[in-house]
Order: C-alpha cells, then sequence, then structure tokens
C-alpha cells in the first residue's frame, strides 16, 4: 500500500513539475517603455509618504517630444497606462482642493506652457478615454528649456516652502508642479 501512494505522489509531482515548468517560463519581453515610480519624501527609508506617482517612461529614440506629446492634445503625460497619482493627505493644485486618494494625471502640452490635469478616472489606457468631465482639477504651468536632453521621461518631487513640486522633464523641456498643503 505504501508503495502506491508513493508511486501516485512521485507521478503527480513530476507532472505538475514539468506542466506548470513549461508555462512559467514564457516571459514577455521588457517593456519599451518601463514602468517607474516617484514618492516624497523620496527617501526609501521614510515610510510615510505624501504623494506618489505610477508612470511609464518612453525614450525619445529619435523621434522629436511634439511628435510623441503633440501640443494642443490631451497627453497621458508617459506611455502605456495613464499615469496614477496618489495623495494620502488632502493637497491643493493651485487654488483648487484634491481630497486623499488616487487620481490619473494628465497634461496638455503648449509651446509655453502645459495644462495640468487631475482627473477621477484610473485604471484607463492612455488617454483614448479620456473625459473632461471627470476633471478634478487643472492648473497652467510654465514651459521651460534646460540645456541637457533627457532621452527618457523622467520625474522627481522636491520639497517647496508651502507644499511640494513634481518636476517633469524630457528632453530640455522642464515643467515644474505645485501642490500646496
Amino acid at each position: 500500500m505504501k508503495t502506491t501512494t508513493l508511486i501516485t505522489t512521485i507521478t503527480f509531482g513530476l507532472t505538475l513539475l514539468f506542466s506548470s515548468n513549461a508555462e512559467a517560463q514564457k516571459f514577455p519581453p521588457l517593456d519599451k517603455s518601463p514602468m517607474d515610480v516617484t514618492a516624497y519624501p523620496n527617501s526609501n527609508k521614510e515610510a510615510t509618504k505624501t504623494i506618489k506617482i505610477y508612470y511609464s517612461r518612453p525614450q525619445l529614440k529619435g523621434r522629436t517630444l511634439n511628435e510623441l506629446a503633440p501640443n494642443g492634445k490631451v497627453w497621458r503625460t508617459g506611455a502605456n497606462e495613464a499615469n496614477e497619482i496618489t495623495f494620502y493627505k488632502d493637497m491643493y493644485l493651485g487654488k483648487t482642493k484634491i481630497k486623499a486618494g488616487t487620481y490619473s494625471l494628465f497634461t496638455i502640452p503648449e509651446k509655453d506652457n502645459y495644462t495640468i490635469i487631475i482627473n477621477k478616472d484610473t485604471n484607463v489606457w492612455g488617454a483614448y478615454s479620456y473625459k473632461t468631465e471627470n476633471d478634478i482639477a487643472r492648473l497652467v504651468v510654465p514651459v521651460t528649456q534646460a540645456e541637457d536632453s533627457l532621452e527618457a521621461l523622467s520625474m522627481v518631487f522636491t520639497k517647496a516652502d508651502n507644499g511640494i513640486i513634481l518636476n517633469l522633464g524630457w528632453d530640455k523641456t522642464r515643467i515644474a508642479i505645485p501642490f500646496t498643503e
């Protein structure tokens, strides 16, 4: 009786090993626009965050910024899914209060400024299903130009006197989005 149980267990184990092993090795290729996250405070040692954003980092690869984020059109501010920005406490964008929670971040690029949009829709792909009526806040911020060029879209939070700045940079374009407490 013990031999039958042992043989059954070994057969089952081998079947499971070979069948699941074959499926487990089918990994997708690396994403061309890898996902990244930035938060404030941006120290990994600081457990309590105030704000965090998940975004995909498209790369220029010989293209112009205007090709990838055309002026005058709503842009997901990255690649793939629309960004998700989480506020862990109530904050302001301009004069508009944003309650703690998770939202999407869209922008409308222009030559001299960007319109920043916080929208209540989440888990959306790109800006294809963007709905103006779901905007929570909008603010127009100026564009500055840097001397150095960034190949991949980059974001970082920095402390400001009365809040936090989300700094976006891509190519030579730089924008600073102020969130206040």
